[in-house]
Protein backbone atom coordinates (compact mmCIF):
# COMPACT_ATOMS: atom_id res chain seq x y z
CA UNK A 1 0.00 0.00 0.00
CA UNK A 2 1.66 3.34 -0.97
CA UNK A 3 2.20 6.09 2.07
CA UNK A 4 -0.06 9.22 2.14
CA UNK A 5 1.65 11.46 -0.68
CA UNK A 6 2.92 14.56 1.00
CA UNK A 7 1.26 18.42 0.19
CA UNK A 8 3.61 20.74 -1.09
CA UNK A 9 3.32 22.84 2.04
CA UNK A 10 4.81 20.78 3.69
CA UNK A 11 8.01 21.47 1.41
CA UNK A 12 7.85 25.04 1.41
CA UNK A 13 7.22 25.46 5.23
CA UNK A 14 10.71 22.50 5.36
CA UNK A 15 12.51 25.63 3.12
CA UNK A 16 11.82 28.36 5.34
CA UNK A 17 14.25 27.70 7.78
CA UNK A 18 16.86 27.42 5.30
CA UNK A 19 15.80 30.74 3.45
CA UNK A 20 16.13 32.14 6.67
CA UNK A 21 19.98 31.43 6.97
CA UNK A 22 20.58 32.45 3.26
CA UNK A 23 20.73 29.10 1.35
CA UNK A 24 19.98 27.97 -2.06
CA UNK A 25 16.88 26.58 -1.55
CA UNK A 26 16.56 25.68 -5.55
CA UNK A 27 19.75 23.42 -5.84
CA UNK A 28 18.52 21.50 -2.43
CA UNK A 29 14.82 21.07 -4.06
CA UNK A 30 17.12 19.45 -7.29
CA UNK A 31 19.51 17.57 -5.25
CA UNK A 32 16.08 16.27 -3.61
CA UNK A 33 14.68 15.33 -7.38
CA UNK A 34 11.94 17.82 -6.61
CA UNK A 35 11.22 20.45 -9.78
CA UNK A 36 11.37 23.74 -7.91
CA UNK A 37 8.38 24.90 -10.58
CA UNK A 38 5.86 22.71 -8.86
CA UNK A 39 5.74 24.93 -5.86
CA UNK A 40 3.87 27.36 -7.85
CA UNK A 41 0.90 25.23 -7.39
CA UNK A 42 -0.78 24.65 -4.02
CA UNK A 43 -2.47 21.72 -4.86
CA UNK A 44 0.57 19.64 -6.41
CA UNK A 45 1.52 16.76 -3.77
CA UNK A 46 4.71 14.49 -4.30
CA UNK A 47 5.79 11.29 -3.00
CA UNK A 48 7.29 10.57 0.23
CA UNK A 49 10.35 9.62 -1.01
CA UNK A 50 11.80 12.60 -2.29
CA UNK A 51 10.83 14.79 0.74
CA UNK A 52 12.61 12.14 3.28
CA UNK A 53 15.58 13.08 0.59
CA UNK A 54 15.03 17.04 1.23
CA UNK A 55 14.84 16.91 4.82
CA UNK A 56 18.15 14.49 5.30
CA UNK A 57 19.33 17.35 2.54
CA UNK A 58 18.13 20.54 4.84
CA UNK A 59 19.89 18.40 8.50
CA UNK A 60 23.49 18.08 6.12
CA UNK A 61 23.12 21.57 4.41
CA UNK A 62 22.38 23.56 8.23
CA UNK A 63 24.33 20.78 10.07
CA UNK A 64 20.99 21.65 11.80
CA UNK A 65 18.37 19.36 13.19
CA UNK A 66 15.71 21.56 13.62
CA UNK A 67 16.72 22.87 10.08
CA UNK A 68 17.01 26.59 10.93
CA UNK A 69 14.08 27.27 12.80
CA UNK A 70 15.58 27.64 16.25
CA UNK A 71 17.80 30.19 17.78
CA UNK A 72 20.83 27.69 18.12
CA UNK A 73 21.35 24.43 15.82
CA UNK A 74 20.63 21.24 17.44
CA UNK A 75 23.96 19.57 15.54
CA UNK A 76 23.75 16.80 14.03
CA UNK A 77 23.74 13.46 15.89
CA UNK A 78 22.08 15.31 18.73
CA UNK A 79 18.63 13.08 18.03
CA UNK A 80 20.72 10.28 18.12
CA UNK A 81 22.60 10.75 21.58
CA UNK A 82 19.62 11.74 22.66
CA UNK A 83 17.89 8.01 22.07
CA UNK A 84 21.30 6.17 23.00
CA UNK A 85 20.89 8.21 26.31
CA UNK A 86 16.76 6.71 27.08
CA UNK A 87 16.87 3.06 25.07
CA UNK A 88 18.13 1.72 28.29
CA UNK A 89 15.31 2.74 30.29
CA UNK A 90 12.74 -0.36 32.32
CA UNK A 91 9.70 2.21 30.35
CA UNK A 92 8.71 4.30 28.33
CA UNK A 93 7.87 6.82 31.36
CA UNK A 94 11.46 6.92 32.22
CA UNK A 95 12.17 7.58 28.50
CA UNK A 96 10.16 10.10 27.59
CA UNK A 97 11.73 12.13 30.64
CA UNK A 98 15.17 11.54 30.47
CA UNK A 99 14.55 12.53 26.53
CA UNK A 100 13.04 15.99 27.81
CA UNK A 101 15.67 16.59 30.47
CA UNK A 102 18.26 15.70 27.84
CA UNK A 103 17.04 18.49 25.17
CA UNK A 104 16.67 20.86 28.15
CA UNK A 105 20.66 20.94 28.75
CA UNK A 106 20.49 22.86 25.79
CA UNK A 107 18.59 26.59 26.89
CA UNK A 108 17.54 28.03 23.62
CA UNK A 109 16.24 23.83 22.27
CA UNK A 110 12.53 23.48 22.14
CA UNK A 111 11.28 21.87 25.70
CA UNK A 112 8.90 18.65 25.10
CA UNK A 113 8.01 18.18 28.54
CA UNK A 114 5.72 15.38 29.97
CA UNK A 115 2.95 15.54 32.26
CA UNK A 116 0.31 13.71 33.97
CA UNK A 117 -2.93 14.62 34.93
CA UNK A 118 -5.35 11.24 36.31
CA UNK A 119 -5.21 8.57 33.96
CA UNK A 120 -4.02 10.78 30.83
CA UNK A 121 -0.59 11.79 30.05
CA UNK A 122 0.16 14.77 28.41
CA UNK A 123 2.94 15.62 25.63
CA UNK A 124 3.48 19.18 25.71
CA UNK A 125 6.10 21.23 23.14
CA UNK A 126 7.08 24.46 23.92
CA UNK A 127 8.45 26.75 21.56
CA UNK A 128 9.27 29.86 23.27
CA UNK A 129 8.84 32.11 20.62
CA UNK A 130 11.37 30.74 18.09
CA UNK A 131 11.04 31.09 14.17
CA UNK A 132 8.21 28.81 12.92
CA UNK A 133 5.81 31.03 11.59
CA UNK A 134 4.24 27.66 9.51
CA UNK A 135 3.94 25.41 12.81
CA UNK A 136 6.40 22.74 10.92
CA UNK A 137 9.48 23.00 13.73
CA UNK A 138 6.25 22.23 16.36
CA UNK A 139 4.22 19.58 13.83
CA UNK A 140 7.44 18.07 13.02
CA UNK A 141 8.44 17.51 17.19
CA UNK A 142 5.23 16.31 17.97
CA UNK A 143 5.10 13.89 14.64
CA UNK A 144 8.77 12.60 16.19
CA UNK A 145 8.04 12.31 19.78
CA UNK A 146 5.01 10.72 19.30
CA UNK A 147 6.12 7.81 17.02
CA UNK A 148 9.51 7.57 18.43
CA UNK A 149 7.84 6.61 22.28
CA UNK A 150 5.08 3.81 19.75
CA UNK A 151 8.27 2.49 17.90
CA UNK A 152 10.25 2.35 21.66
CA UNK A 153 7.50 0.30 23.41
CA UNK A 154 6.52 -1.50 19.77
CA UNK A 155 3.09 -0.28 19.56
CA UNK A 156 1.63 2.70 18.28
CA UNK A 157 0.29 4.90 20.66
CA UNK A 158 -3.15 5.93 20.25
CA UNK A 159 -3.66 9.44 20.65
CA UNK A 160 -6.66 10.80 22.56
CA UNK A 161 -6.71 14.35 21.57
CA UNK A 162 -4.34 16.83 20.02
CA UNK A 163 -4.23 20.36 21.27
CA UNK A 164 -2.72 23.02 19.23
CA UNK A 165 -2.29 27.21 21.29
CA UNK A 166 -3.11 28.61 17.93
CA UNK A 167 -5.08 29.31 15.19
CA UNK A 168 -6.44 26.69 13.00
CA UNK A 169 -4.27 26.75 9.71
CA UNK A 170 -4.71 26.74 6.32
CA UNK A 171 -3.53 23.35 6.15
CA UNK A 172 -5.65 21.73 8.97
CA UNK A 173 -6.55 19.13 6.79
CA UNK A 174 -3.33 17.23 6.82
CA UNK A 175 -3.93 16.82 10.66
CA UNK A 176 -6.09 14.33 10.24
CA UNK A 177 -3.20 12.35 9.03
CA UNK A 178 -0.54 13.44 11.33
CA UNK A 179 -2.36 13.67 14.83
CA UNK A 180 -5.54 10.69 14.04
CA UNK A 181 -7.73 12.27 16.95
CA UNK A 182 -9.96 15.03 18.10
CA UNK A 183 -7.81 18.36 17.33
CA UNK A 184 -8.73 21.60 19.24
CA UNK A 185 -7.16 24.71 18.39
CA UNK A 186 -6.79 28.04 20.14
CA UNK A 187 -5.68 25.71 22.86
CA UNK A 188 -4.22 26.68 26.38
CA UNK A 189 -1.17 24.61 25.17
CA UNK A 190 0.08 22.77 22.55
CA UNK A 191 0.51 18.73 23.24
CA UNK A 192 -0.59 15.20 22.59
CA UNK A 193 -2.43 13.60 25.40
CA UNK A 194 -2.89 9.53 25.53
CA UNK A 195 -3.77 7.06 28.09
CA UNK A 196 -1.37 6.62 30.81
CA UNK A 197 -1.40 2.85 30.87
CA UNK A 198 1.17 3.80 27.97
CA UNK A 199 4.07 5.18 30.17
CA UNK A 200 4.31 1.99 32.14
CA UNK A 201 5.07 -0.34 29.30
CA UNK A 202 8.61 -1.80 28.95
CA UNK A 203 10.82 -0.49 26.27
CA UNK A 204 11.19 -3.36 23.62
CA UNK A 205 14.03 -1.95 21.57
CA UNK A 206 17.61 -2.30 22.21
CA UNK A 207 21.05 -0.36 20.94
CA UNK A 208 21.12 -3.16 18.21
CA UNK A 209 17.46 -1.94 17.02
CA UNK A 210 18.50 1.38 17.74
CA UNK A 211 21.27 1.48 15.22
CA UNK A 212 18.86 0.48 12.45
CA UNK A 213 16.11 2.74 13.67
CA UNK A 214 18.87 5.75 12.89
CA UNK A 215 19.88 4.68 9.44
CA UNK A 216 16.55 6.82 8.20
CA UNK A 217 14.83 7.95 11.37
CA UNK A 218 13.35 11.05 12.19
CA UNK A 219 13.28 11.76 8.63
CA UNK A 220 11.33 8.86 7.55
CA UNK A 221 8.84 9.72 10.88
CA UNK A 222 7.82 12.87 9.10
CA UNK A 223 7.58 11.99 5.45
CA UNK A 224 5.34 8.40 7.12
CA UNK A 225 2.46 10.82 8.83
CA UNK A 226 0.13 7.47 9.39
CA UNK A 227 1.32 4.37 10.74
CA UNK A 228 -1.26 1.50 9.34
CA UNK A 229 -2.50 0.98 12.70
CA UNK A 230 -4.68 3.61 13.38
CA UNK A 231 -8.42 3.96 12.30
CA UNK A 232 -7.55 5.85 8.81
CA UNK A 233 -4.36 3.22 8.36
CA UNK A 234 -6.34 0.53 8.81
CA UNK A 235 -9.77 1.44 6.61
CA UNK A 236 -6.95 2.37 3.55
CA UNK A 237 -5.37 -0.93 3.85
CA UNK A 238 -8.72 -2.51 3.91
CA UNK A 239 -9.66 -0.59 0.41
CA UNK A 240 -6.96 -1.85 -1.24
CA UNK A 241 -4.54 -0.81 -4.33
CA UNK A 242 -7.58 -2.15 -7.15
CA UNK A 243 -10.27 0.98 -7.07
CA UNK A 244 -12.80 -1.44 -8.84
CA UNK A 245 -12.86 -3.86 -6.23
CA UNK A 246 -13.25 -1.50 -2.92
CA UNK A 247 -15.40 -2.72 -0.83
CA UNK A 248 -18.25 -0.49 0.20
CA UNK A 249 -18.57 1.25 4.06
CA UNK A 250 -21.00 -1.77 5.10
CA UNK A 251 -18.64 -4.46 4.45
CA UNK A 252 -15.72 -2.30 5.33
CA UNK A 253 -17.17 -1.93 9.26
CA UNK A 254 -18.15 -5.74 9.23
CA UNK A 255 -14.50 -6.17 8.33
CA UNK A 256 -13.73 -3.81 11.20
CA UNK A 257 -15.99 -5.67 13.68
CA UNK A 258 -17.92 -2.93 14.27
CA UNK A 259 -21.66 -1.59 12.88
CA UNK A 260 -21.34 1.01 10.25
CA UNK A 261 -22.74 3.66 12.64
CA UNK A 262 -19.63 2.97 15.06
CA UNK A 263 -17.84 3.83 11.89
CA UNK A 264 -19.34 6.86 10.97
CA UNK A 265 -19.04 8.36 14.12
CA UNK A 266 -15.71 7.14 14.90
CA UNK A 267 -14.61 8.96 11.56
CA UNK A 268 -16.92 11.72 12.37
CA UNK A 269 -14.38 12.06 15.84
CA UNK A 270 -11.25 11.91 13.56
CA UNK A 271 -13.18 14.61 11.15
CA UNK A 272 -13.07 12.76 7.91
CA UNK A 273 -15.47 10.70 6.38
CA UNK A 274 -15.67 7.10 4.37
CA UNK A 275 -15.56 9.46 0.77
CA UNK A 276 -13.26 11.44 1.78
CA UNK A 277 -10.83 8.16 2.59
CA UNK A 278 -11.45 6.67 -0.60
CA UNK A 279 -10.69 10.21 -2.94
CA UNK A 280 -7.44 10.38 -1.16
CA UNK A 281 -6.29 6.66 -1.59
CA UNK A 282 -7.04 6.86 -5.04
CA UNK A 283 -4.95 10.46 -5.44
CA UNK A 284 -1.88 8.92 -3.39
CA UNK A 285 -2.44 5.44 -5.48
CA UNK A 286 -2.53 7.75 -8.65
CA UNK A 287 0.82 9.58 -7.72
CA UNK A 288 2.05 6.24 -6.85
CA UNK A 289 1.52 4.59 -9.81
CA UNK A 290 2.60 7.67 -12.30
CA UNK A 291 5.88 6.94 -10.80
CA UNK A 292 6.13 3.37 -12.21
CA UNK A 293 6.62 3.78 -16.01
CA UNK A 294 5.92 0.09 -17.12
CA UNK A 295 2.31 1.08 -16.29
CA UNK A 296 0.18 3.39 -19.32
CA UNK A 297 -1.74 6.40 -18.19
CA UNK A 298 -4.95 3.98 -19.80
CA UNK A 299 -3.72 1.01 -17.25
CA UNK A 300 -3.60 3.28 -14.39
CA UNK A 301 -6.70 5.10 -14.77
CA UNK A 302 -8.31 1.81 -14.85
CA UNK A 303 -6.76 0.48 -12.13
CA UNK A 304 -8.29 3.61 -10.36
CA UNK A 305 -11.49 2.85 -11.22
CA UNK A 306 -12.26 5.62 -13.74
CA UNK A 307 -14.79 4.75 -16.72
CA UNK A 308 -12.12 6.76 -19.42
CA UNK A 309 -8.69 8.06 -18.84
CA UNK A 310 -10.35 11.74 -19.58
CA UNK A 311 -12.24 11.32 -16.29
CA UNK A 312 -9.31 10.44 -14.50
CA UNK A 313 -7.41 13.23 -16.53
CA UNK A 314 -9.47 15.92 -14.76
CA UNK A 315 -9.63 14.56 -11.70
CA UNK A 316 -5.75 14.15 -11.37
CA UNK A 317 -5.85 18.05 -12.30
CA UNK A 318 -8.22 18.83 -9.61
CA UNK A 319 -5.52 16.91 -7.43
CA UNK A 320 -2.49 17.86 -7.76
CA UNK A 321 -3.14 21.15 -10.72
CA UNK A 322 -1.42 18.96 -13.18
CA UNK A 323 -2.55 16.39 -16.00
CA UNK A 324 -0.94 12.74 -15.26
CA UNK A 325 1.02 13.18 -18.20
CA UNK A 326 2.95 16.19 -17.34
CA UNK A 327 3.21 14.36 -13.74
CA UNK A 328 5.14 11.66 -14.71
CA UNK A 329 7.07 13.82 -16.72
CA UNK A 330 8.01 16.06 -14.01
CA UNK A 331 9.09 13.18 -12.06
CA UNK A 332 12.60 12.15 -14.93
Amino acid sequence: MPEASVPLHFVRAALRGAERHGHDTHALLLRAGIRPALLNDPRTRIAPAPYTRLIQLLWEELDDEYMGFGNSRSRRGTFAMMCLAIIHCRTLERALQRGSRFYQLFPEAPHISLELHGDMAHLRYNDAGRFDPDHFLCESLLVIWHRLGSWLIGQRIQLAAANFAYPRPGHGDEYRLLFPCPQTFDSAATELIFQRRYLDMPLLQDERTLKEFLKHSPADLLSRPDDGSSLLGQIRRLLGRDCRHWPDLEQTAEQLHMSPQTLRRHLREEGASFQEIKDQLRRDLAIYLLERDELSLQAISEQLGFSEPSAFHRAFKKWTGQTPGAYRQSEH
